[in-house]
């Protein structure tokens, strides 16, 4: 087996972070001996998530079993996940910005054509549904549960009570045509075919603020395990909240 040296683009507050919390956790169910110390069960769990490098290839580069893998990097992002924001939680942050920016992404999931639920027909590829409130300054500040490819972001947005939430936090909210229909705080572009001069400064001005809204998901998907989900779709909830708690620990 040919081995190289590889490098991890986060920085070492984002490893402690995670150390810190891996230790609390194992203090915790009082585990007397790992494999691995709780600082290189770090750097395994971030090298899957921020470079999306597989079981097989960890448990090469780290020296233990496949299964290992799973249950050490199972354990940090239910560890990370823990600690996300809950909408609530989230709206008393919102609350102190002048606005808010609502998008929705498709995180691509390796399904087959029988899995119908999960097959997003705008994307014309199978993945799973997160909805992401973003500040105005394009920094994401929370992400929702994942539903299936399927769900149309206005439903999925209802269904997490996101715009319940804006409204009796009287926040104003920017989205793109998706949500049409929403009311309430959320503005949306007009969809006339023939816009008034007016309307088209509107949309010029609306689209400007909106694209921070898409860097914040590029940002996101800055972790590559993002990219291609391999894992149980009743997992990505937990993947997604992980990644939004070390992203937010490495800002």
């Amino acid at each position: 087996m040919l081995v190289y040296p590889s490098a991890i683009d986060l920085s070492g507050r984002t490893l402690r972070f995670l150390t810190g919390w891996l230790k609390a956790k194992r203090q915790e169910v009082g585990t007397r001996w790992r494999r691995l110390p709780a600082s290189r069960q770090a750097l395994l769990a971030l090298a899957h998530l921020r470079c999306g490098d597989t079981y097989a290839q960890l448990a090469a580069g780290f020296g233990i079993g496949i299964a290992t893998v799973y249950r050490y990097i199972r354990e940090a992002v239910e560890v990370l996940a823990a600690l996300a924001p809950s909408l609530d939680g989230a709206m008393r942050t919102i609350r102190e910005k002048a606005f808010v920016i609502l998008d929705g992404t498709l995180l691509p999931i390796d399904r087959t054509a029988a899995d119908t639920p999960y097959y997003s027909g705008k994307h014309k590829r199978h993945g799973m549904n997160v909805q992401v409130l973003t500040d105005p300054f394009g920094r994401p500040l929370w992400a929702s549960p994942a539903l299936p490819g399927s769900t149309h972001d206005l439903t999925a947005a209802r269904h997490h009570g996101i715009i319940g939430a804006l409204m009796e936090a009287g926040l104003k909210c920017w989205a793109d045509k998706t949500y049409q229909g929403a009311g309430g705080p959320v503005r949306v572009p007009f969809r006339a075919r023939r816009l008034k001069r007016w309307q088209r400064r509107r949309d010029s001005t609306h689209a400007k603020i909106r694209c921070l809204g898409e860097q914040a998901m590029a940002t996101l998907k800055g972790w590559r395990l993002l990219r291609k989900l391999r894992c149980s779709t009743n997992r990505i909830t937990d993947v997604v909240k992980a990644v939004l708690v070390l992203h937010h620990a490495a800002a």
